[in-house]
């Protein structure tokens, strides 16, 4: 019998190991993969159901981390790297004793720490130090795992900077690189391209784009494109953090305002543009959010391309707000599936109204909503109402009127300069907001926020841990090959004799102003899937085949049974 080594077995599932010689063997449908001792489960794919009775758990992790989540982002060593700006003037957590900034905006000498790293599984953090301002920058891993980190305000609005993962040094901090941007990135969006390289696209003033490291030319490195000064607006920009995604062909896809392109970057052309979406503005400060809807991968075939928009504002919400008139913000959505001869946006309703929000596509292929106000605009006291209740929305359902789900509502307002991640148990990791252009926690309505807290969704409710895959392993290690074919073993509690799964490889994004840059998730083409003994489970998928499809880096694995992701494993694609 051949044996296969899975990570922690319970003593239970010891004993039943020792004690069967064999099981029963089910039909098989390809007869090319019979193995002897092993089961195979058949791989049909149906929508992942979860009962509409089951509502989320919010949990505090800690009240005060010293600093508010304007920005994070998950690393492959399971930390996080948080941080503000540093012109907010001190904030709640000093730096380790013998550093300090110096004659930056606000301070003469500034001893107090502007980001943190949080360690997910001991559920510490420690302070970092940042050189100068990252207020509304931007950033992307590159493939090695390192936070490429761009842009920000006054002294930071150049400057590029790197985060790298280590484990046990207390000395590991940013390193700020002397090569500086070629323009001014603030409120920027950056996406890591198939090569490596990042792209930083647009920010205020800035109707350009460039890449790191830099392609020198005539230009400098920058290339003007002339579609981010169309989809400027008077007075309120509405163009600012555009949503960006790399597309199956290579090319980028940009969203700005209610306008989206199709952009060559390499040859910088703009290749196609796409119809308006309907309705209110979608980018900052009339914020909305979006996601690239799962890619479902399967061999010689392209990928269906589908976009989804939620929230925003209306022209003018940004002004009237300023003036103490706060509009009901957008409670639409669109979807547009852009790979299609002629596409064309299909419009939804969500439960309410909503600027502002976060959406995070979650292991299971569904998307969570999350964060934001019911009116009014992204900027300093510009929104009311804050919508505490995430929303849980299902795009494989076929009956829209039961896409949507309410969740339960946390009990902390979530406005201006909040954010929110997946982790790799599957929870999502939620902070920050800060109304107000400096730290303040008494005498206003919405107090400033250095608060942490994790959302488990439905799928985490202990009513489905019969379900949940547990002692996930990769065969292959950690580094798998572009259509590289590799298996993953795991457990279930229980036996399941109509078990059907999924598997889901996520890159972590970094989430700012309600954008997760880089965000995509592919559900990997399964070849096959086999039982062995009782509760051990093989499947067998196909990686990603192009570098396109699946840029090089540091994803999270998750096996989904039923509805029911594991917690992932990291794997490292090149």
């Amino acid at each position: 019998m051949e044996l296969i080594k899975i990570q922690s077995f319970s003593f239970l599932f010891t004993i039943l190991i020792l004690s069967s010689s064999s099981l029963p063997h089910r039909h098989r449908h390809n007869r090319r993969h019979h193995r002897r001792n092993s089961q195979l489960i058949p791989t049909i794919f149906h929508p992942p159901f979860i009962p509409s009775n089951v509502n989320g758990e919010w949990v505090l992790l800690h009240e005060s981390i010293g600093v508010s989540a304007m920005h994070m982002q998950l690393l492959y060593n399971n930390k996080v790297i948080i941080f503000d700006r540093t012109d907010f003037g001190a904030s709640n957590l000093s730096l380790p004793q013998g550093k300090c900034r110096f004659d930056d905006e606000v301070l003469d000498v500034d001893c107090s720490a502007h980001s943190v790293l949080y360690d997910i599984l001991s559920n510490t953090y420690r302070p970092l130090m940042v050189q100068t301002d990252v207020w509304c920058s931007s950033g992307a891993l590159n493939s090695d795992g390192t936070l490429i980190q761009t842009g920000g305000y006054h002294t930071g609005d150049r400057k590029i900077r790197l985060f790298s993962p280590c484990d046990g040094d207390v000395d590991c901090d940013w390193t700020e690189l002397p090569q500086n941007l070629t323009v001014q990135r603030w409120y920027a969006s950056d996406h890591i391209l198939p090569d490596g390289r990042v792209i930083i696209v647009g920010g205020r003033k800035a109707f350009s784009y460039e890449f790191f490291p830099k392609t020198m030319d005539e230009n400098g490195g920058v290339f003007q494109l002339p579609f981010l000064v169309e989809t400027t607006d008077p007075i309120e920009e509405n163009n600012l953090y555009p949503f960006l995604y790399i597309l199956p062909n290579g090319n980028l896809y940009i969203f700005s305002n209610q306008r989206s392109i199709e952009l060559d970057y390499v040859n910088h052309n703009v290749l196609r543009e796409f119809p308006m979406i309907p309705g209110e503005k979608r980018s900052y400060p009339a914020t909305g959010s979006s996601v690239m809807l799962p890619l479902r991968l399967l061999q010689g075939q392209e990928p269906v391309v589908e976009v989804m928009i939620c929230g925003g504002a209306w022209g003018g919400a940004y002004v009237k707000a300023l003036e103490g008139e706060f509009w009901r913000g957008s409670s639409s959505c669109g979807r547009m599936r852009i790979t299609d001869p002629d596409p064309k946006w299909v419009m939804e309703e969500m439960p309410s109204g909503r600027v502002m929000p976060d959406m995070l596509l979650l292991p299971t292929g569904n998307v969570l909503i999350l964060n934001g106000a019911a009116n009014g605009a992204a900027g300093w006291e510009n929104a009311i109402d804050p919508v505490l209740n995430p929303v849980l929305y299902r795009p494989d359902e076929p009956d829209p009127r039961r896409r949507f789900t309410v969740l339960n509502p946390t009990k902390i307002a979530r406005m201006y300069h909040s954010s929110a991640i997946l982790l790799p148990d599957g929870r999502i990791l939620v902070g920050g907001s800060n109304p107000h252009s400096t730290y303040n926690f008494t005498g206003v309505k919405y107090p400033t926020e250095l608060s942490l807290e994790a959302f488990s969704p439905p799928y985490l409710a202990t009513q489905y841990a019969h379900l949940r895959p547990l002692n996930q392993a990769v065969d292959v290690g950690q580094v798998i090959s572009y259509g590289q074919q590799f298996s993953i073993t795991f457990t279930l509690p229980f036996p399941q004799p109509d078990a059907e799964f999924m598997v889901s490889m996520i890159p972590p994004s970094f989430t700012t102003h309600s954008f997760g840059m880089n965000q995509r998730l592919l559900f990997l083409e399964i070849v096959r899937v086999e039982r062995f003994f009782m509760f051990g489970y093989r499947v067998i998928v196909f990686a990603p085949p192009t570098r396109n499809i699946a840029p090089p880096g540091y994803y999270m694995v998750f096996v989904v049974h039923q509805g029911v992701p594991s917690h992932s494993v990291w794997v490292k694609i090149q």
